[in-house]
């Protein structure tokens, strides 16, 4: 399993991290505290709220998927 630490900033950067997680044959978890959400939601996004540290779990791999990571990881804190 990957792991990735991310922050997403507005609802622009949520709506492009959902419909690149939406194109992927694969689960993406992304987590809170001890919430988690389904990456592929975007009501579920929407409702962890803005910049905060995301924490994103996934077993596969997607070449637009891992860009969007990249744009948006964090180093760990």
């Amino acid at each position: 399993m990957k792991e990735k630490k991310i922050r997403l900033s507005s609802r622009q950067d949520v709506a492009e991290f959902v419909d690149a997680a939406g194109n992927c044959d694969f689960e993406i978890n992304v987590g809170y505290d001890r919430v988690i959400i389904d990456a592929k939601s975007l009501l579920g996004m929407l409702g962890l709220g803005f910049s905060r540290i995301l924490n994103v779990k996934y077993k596969g791999t997607n070449e637009q998927f891992e860009q969007a990571l990249e744009k948006y990881e964090v180093a760990c804190e």
